[in-house]
């Protein structure tokens, strides 16, 4: 959401900065209400920050008393032109607007601040705002959200995706990747979604795991590229040159640092037959191994 400001912040010259401090990343909320609320806050930001300023958002996991529950707290800050003690008092009724910002000759329907004041409501959340006249403005929001397991995710991308589980199911995945956190992840993500995972730890483990190994024993390789000893571009053009030729035509997808094109064509030139982006996408990942799968069958 915040990138959707990034062209509006660049354009009047103004710093737009985030951070986020949360442990559990997936949650069950009313998204479209989430985002309203901030599309509204942060959109006030930017208009009413002048060129040269900036505006910061952070997000903070704090604890909470309720199991399965966290407390969220939002805050966006800008060095605006900020609002009088008055205004204060009257800024989440609908049809207001302070005097300083018709002053200013900045549009404005005076309603935004009243809808994101419902909402937080309806979520059960709390807002406040610390603002002065020439120095800028503080919101704060405060929500209560259940959190979601990455079961749920997974069953939830299968579905919006049209992917059926049964043409993951029990498919085996050799996952080469040295990082422990990243190979974690995505072993959660592929057993999950019904997939059976073994896991090397660079390119030459993959190697002897492939050649020691009955061809057919693995359905796809997902391979990381920088890894010690040996790297995916090099572990992939060994396989390709192995003399047993199923074992040489096991399709293999890179994970790569980031998306950029010219990491999507080191990887098709290396002999990889997919390509997919760190930190790894549910949807895409699956949809990839569906289609890879698919493709072996037909």
């Amino acid at each position: 959401m915040f990138e959707i400001f990034e062209d509006e912040a660049k354009k009047k010259n103004l710093a737009l900065h985030y951070t986020i401090n949360v442990e559990h990343e997936h949650i069950l909320t009313d998204t479209t209400k989430v985002k309203e609320i901030f599309v509204n806050i942060l959109g006030n930001a930017i208009k009413y920050t002048p060129p040269g300023g900036s505006v910061i958002m952070s997000v903070e996991e704090l604890p909470c008393n309720e199991p399965g529950y966290i407390i969220v707290r939002n805050r966006v800050s800008d060095t605006g032109i900020g609002m009088s003690e008055d205004y204060l008092t009257e800024i989440f009724e609908a049809f207001t607007r302070e005097q300083n910002t018709t002053k200013s000759k900045i549009a404005g329907t005076g309603l935004g601040m009243s809808i994101v004041k419902k909402y937080v409501d309806l979520l059960g959340g709390t807002i406040e705002v610390e603002s002065e006249l020439g120095k800028g403005s503080t919101f704060t929001v405060t929500l209560k959200h259940k959190i979601a397991d990455e079961s749920y995710y997974v069953k939830k991308h299968l579905e919006e995706s049209g992917i059926s589980r049964e043409i993951l199911k029990d498919r085996s995945i050799l996952l080469v990747e040295d990082n422990d956190l990243n190979a974690e992840i995505a072993a959660v993500i592929l057993e999950r979604a019904g997939l059976k995972v073994e896991r090397v730890e660079d390119g030459l483990q993959c190697i002897s795991r492939i050649t020691e190994m009955p061809a057919g024993t693995y359905d796809i390789i997902l391979m990381d590229i920088q890894m010690p000893k040996m790297d995916g571009y090099k572990a992939t053009q060994t396989i390709r040159n192995l003399s047993d030729q199923e074992k040489a035509c096991i399709p293999i997808i890179a994970m790569t640092a980031n998306a950029f094109e010219e990491d999507k064509r080191a990887a098709i030139a290396a002999g990889m037959n997919g390509h997919i982006a760190k930190p790894i996408q549910v949807d895409k990942l699956l949809s990839i191994l569906a289609e890879m799968i698919r493709q072996q069958e037909n």
